[in-house]
Order: structure tokens, then sequence, then C-alpha cells
């Protein structure tokens, strides 16, 4: 215990020592400490910053510039620190705010759309498709260590002295002869000329390094009335370099959705419901990777990203060549760049799209040219294409006016043998159906015809810009739900307001079923309640989806309701039944279908017997 004690005191001793002569020979004087201060104010007002922020739980603007450790920025050290600047290039359609922060697009404002239509959030505030909380656009490379030119200030250089300013020079400078330059050139559309220079930065990024990556992020804000809509319509497209039509999309689908590509681009859209940023190379984007997030609870739809990787060539001066698209997702305009952009818009497959695409969007652009009111050019529309397709509904009411004639007959037949053999019942059925020439499928196949015109405004009505903001009636945007009252909760399924559009479509197509339920017999019959349930579930469905596209199937029914009832009138069904009796009495040769048939039918029976007999 002793010597403990022994050594203890030693070992403080000695401690005390070590510090006086530190103290001593080492630790600046007061003098020193303020000469420091003088000399290198940035990394004193860091530390006051820091404190600042971490009690306040925020970031100012001061304090971003001063947390920037030059040493990081090796070459570009020089351009780690300075103020912000703002450069605004514009013309009538876009207005673009270019950053010193990263020498990029830091904004976009879509003003005016074709037709000088002007544009605006559903608030009426400016139309920001995206700004600088919410989105990147960085080129990294290295000088030996990582370089991201989004953490470094460019200085603007301007070539047109004209008050009209349409193109700047963001640099990136070492020297006057070592630089990165971001060249923006604004055109008279929503087109926006973009190059990256590469000046005497051979000497600069090691030889053994032939790529750089591109990364481009946008957060999406929500610019429209129904943020749900706007969210099934919020992705990523994009165009393979190799095969012009082979274009893809990821992010409608999924809350998350990711996908890695090898073959080169040559754009990449992200999509909103109505407008697009879209980043068109020349030469190819390389080892794409594509991601894409649903923001739950936030001001912002979606999270998009994009990474490429760029080929560098070392040469003494390299330029790479893009272009970007902001505009409104307008078929015909983007159809005008020959580059297959009006792909975005989802109009459908198939022939859906091909119905879209030649027969409705070229009727609706016709109408435009006439009318103003949108609500009177779906009202047209929709008699121009009830007109087109009226042949096939009076054969389909036709074929059903024959079905009700023979109702009664088929009736006795059911009543005759129920609850003993429904295949007998289904027997004499279609041989009644055969004797008096009656198709039972009549009815349907005319209604096939219409079915792509029914798929194909469903697609067209949430998609065309045209409708966005338009009013009619009650309704303040065809383009999104009407709401005639707000309920204090939310239904499951239904939603939180009730649109009116869509309870008239739902009544009159619960009307449509009930008049055609009375000409069903047999098993059709017995599926009235599923025809009931179908309007009810689509009630729930269309309660938040375009008001125009209720409106549509409104006006489709009550016109298929006027058109019954003219049809009504010249079709006398005496005179079906007194033909269809006349066709009876004829002999009926049997196709080689139907003999077929019935032998299988009759060996069925004879199984079915002798089981019975066993």
């Amino acid at each position: 215990m002793k010597k403990y004690d022994k050594n203890s005191l030693t070992g403080f001793v000695l401690m005390f020592l070590i510090l006086l002569v530190f103290n001593f020979f080492f630790l600046p004087t007061n003098e020193e400490i303020e000469k420091e201060v003088n000399s290198n104010p940035i990394e004193l007002q860091t530390t006051q910053n820091q404190e600042i922020d971490e009690n306040s739980n925020t970031i100012n603007q001061e304090s971003s510039y001063s947390k920037i450790n030059k040493s990081d920025f090796g070459v570009f050290s020089e351009s780690s620190f300075a103020k912000d600047e703002e450069v605004v290039l514009e013309n009538e359609k876009i207005k673009l705010v270019i950053s010193n922060k990263g020498g990029q697009i830091k904004s976009v404002v879509i003003k005016e759309g074709p037709n000088q239509k002007k544009y605006t959030t559903y608030t009426g505030e400016e139309l920001e498709i995206f700004n600088s909380d919410s989105s990147v656009f960085n080129l990294n490379f290295s000088t030996g260590i990582s370089i991201n030119t989004k953490d470094l200030f460019f200085k603007p250089i301007f070539y047109n002295t004209s008050e009209n300013q349409n193109s700047v020079t963001m640099r990136l400078s070492i020297d006057s002869i070592h630089y990165v330059d971001f060249n923006y050139r604004i055109n008279d559309d929503y087109l926006v000329d973009f190059n990256i220079n590469l000046i005497g930065m051979d000497e600069i990024i090691p030889k053994e390094l032939n790529y750089m990556n591109l990364e481009w992020q946008m957060k999406t804000p929500q610019t429209e009335k129904s943020k749900s809509n706007q969210d099934m319509y919020t992705g990523i497209y994009y165009q393979f370099l190799a095969d012009q039509d082979d274009i893809d999309y990821l992010g409608y689908t999924t809350a998350e959705d990711e996908e890695q590509l090898s073959n080169k681009l040559s754009w990449v859209a992200f999509q909103q419901q109505f407008f697009s940023s879209i980043l068109v190379s020349k030469s190819g984007l390389e080892n794409a990777s594509l991601f894409s997030k649903k923001n739950e609870n936030s001001k912002y739809i979606k999270n998009l990203s994009a990474k490429f990787e760029l080929p560098y060539n070392h040469n003494r001066n390299e330029q790479i060549d893009f272009q970007f698209y902001f505009g409104p997702n307008h078929y015909k305009q983007l159809q005008s760049y020959n580059s297959k952009f009006e792909e975005i818009i989802p109009l459908g497959w198939g022939i859906f799209g091909w119905v879209n695409k030649y027969i409705i969007i070229n009727i609706f652009d016709f109408l435009s040219k006439f009318f103003t009111n949108y609500g009177l050019i779906i009202f047209i529309l929709t008699v121009i294409i009830k007109l087109a397709l009226s042949p096939f509904t009076y054969k389909a009411y036709l074929s059903q006016a024959k079905m009700k004639v023979l109702k009664p007959e088929i009736d006795k037949m059911t009543e005759k043998h129920k609850g003993k053999d429904p295949m007998k019942v289904q027997q004499e059925t279609m041989n009644l159906y055969r004797k008096a020439g009656v198709n039972p499928m009549g009815g349907c196949l005319p209604m096939l015809f219409q079915f792509p015109i029914l798929i194909a405004m469903f697609r067209f009505f949430p998609a065309s810009i045209e409708l966005r903001s338009e009013a009619f009636l009650w309704a303040d945007d065809l383009s999104a739900y009407d709401s005639i009252y707000d309920l204090p909760f939310e239904i499951p399924f239904y939603g939180d307001h009730i649109s009116l559009f869509t309870l008239l479509m739902t009544i009159s197509t619960l009307l449509y079923t009930r008049m055609n339920s009375q000409m069903a017999s047999g098993q059709m019959a017995q599926m009235k309640w599923m025809m009931y349930l179908m309007p009810i579930m689509f009630l729930g469905f269309f309660n938040n989806y375009a008001a125009g596209l209720s409106y549509y199937y409104f006006l489709a029914n009550m016109f298929t309701f006027s058109q019954q009832y003219f049809m009504k009138k010249f079709i006398d069904e005496d005179a079906i039944l007194r033909q269809l009796e006349e066709n009876k009495k004829k002999p009926k040769k049997k196709s080689n279908f139907q003999k077929k048939l019935e032998e299988m039918q009759k060996r069925q029976e004879q199984k079915l017997k002798n089981k019975n007999k066993r």
C-alpha cells in the first residue's frame, strides 16, 4: 500500500511539470490569438453559426458558406465560398432561374402554353415545376479528390449585351486556362440548349479516369388540385438510343421503383401529370441508374432521380451537348420535336392508344379551334362519337329486341326443367335460338366495337392538359374532381367530398343496366346483382377522378337512352316475333360444328345416365 501511494505521488508531480512546460512554451499568447482571429474571420464565424444552427434547428445561407472546408476542393478551393447570385433567362413560355451555386437551374416557371394559354397552380400562384429546395444537378469528377459542382460557386459570364438576355455561361475556374463551363441558351419555346465545356481539364483530371458522373434529382411539387391523381401520373420515362421506338417507364405502379440500365439512353423525362422536364443527350447517356419514390405526408409528390456516366476523352477542349425540355404535356407540342416525347402522355396501349392518337385528339383539337368552352366541346365530341357508333348500337338493340320477344318461351322451358336438368334447359334454349335465327351474342359483339372508345376516353381525359383549370357548370377544373359538398370526414374507398358528375354518371348507368336486364334471360338474369354492383363500385373510384370523364360517361348514357327511345319507335316487336316464327318453320341446315357439338352433348348425357344406373 505504501509503495502504491509513493508511485501515485510521483506520477502527479510529473504530470504537473509537463503541463507547466507545455503552457509556457507551446500555447499562444492573447496577442497571437487576436491576430489569428483577425486574419481568419471565417473560421470564427463557423463556430458561432454552428451553435446558432444547433439551437434553432435551421440552416441559414451564411452558415452554409462558413461550414465549407476549402481543403476539400483542392484546385477549386477559391470557388468554395461566395455570395449567392441568380441569373434569369426567360421568354414568353418559360422562366429559368440559374444559380451561381452549382451553376445549375434552380427554378423553372411555366408561364404560357400553346395558343397563349396562361398556366398557374390550382391555388392561382405561378406554376413552378421545381425549385432550389427540391432539385439537384451535379457533375462529379476527380482531380485526385472527388469534386461535386453542386457544392462550388460559378461565375456568370454574359456574351449577349442586349436587354433581353437569352444565354449565359456559368464558369467554374481554376485559372484562366483551366475551367469548366455550363452554357445555357433559351430558345423561343420550351427548349433550352445546354452544354458542358471542359477547358484544360486534361491536365487536372487523372489520365486513368475516363468517365464523369452526372446526377439529376427532383422532388416534384404539388401543382394540381388532386394530389392522388397527380401522383398517379408522376414518374420517369426514358428512350433507348439504339431503338428510338423503345420507350419505357418506372415509378407509376409502386411506391418505390428502381432501374439499372446498361444500354445508352437518348433522353430521360421526369414526368408530372401535365408538365415534364426532359434531359436530352445527343451522344447518349450511359449506365443510367433511375429511381422513383413516393412522398407520403409531404408537399411534394415524388422523389425522382437519375444518374449517368459521361465519357471523358482527355482532350484539351471537350464539349458535351444536351438539351432540356421544360413544358406542358401537350401532345401536338411534344410531337413537333420528332423525338417521341409525346409517348410520355399515357394515352393507353395498343388499340386504345391508337384511338386516342389518331381519332380523339384530332377531333378535340379541331373543335378547340371553334369553341372555347370545354364543357361544350366534350358535349359535341360525345355526339360525334355516338353518331359514329350508332350502327353498332342499332344492331345491339335489334338483337336485344329479338331476345326479348323470345323471353316468354325461354322462361317456360326454364320453369319446365327447374331443378331437374340444367343442361337440358341450355340445349333447348340453344335449339330455339338456332331455329329462330337469333344469335345470343348478337348484342354483345357490337358492344365490343364500342369498348375501345370507352377505354380510350378513360385514358384521354385525365391526361388532357387542355382540360386543366377549365371550369364548367359547378366544376372548377374538368381535369380534377368536382365537389358540390366537402365532407367533414373521409369515407373509405369514396373520399371526403361528393362529386355531382360522378353521382349523375352512376345513376344513369344504373338506369341503363335496369333497362337491359329486363331483356335478360337464363344465366344472364341470374347475374343481375353483378350488373348492378359494378356501377356502385365505380362510384367510389370516379369520385376522385377527372370531372371531364364522369361528365362524358354521363352524356354517353343519356345519348344511349335517346337512341334507344327512337329505335323503339321504329322497331316493331310484333313484326320481329312474326319473323322469328317464320324462321322456325324453315328447315335449318346444321353446320359441321353444330353436328359435333350435338354429338358431344349426347355422349355426355349417355355417360351421366350410365353413372346414375350404377
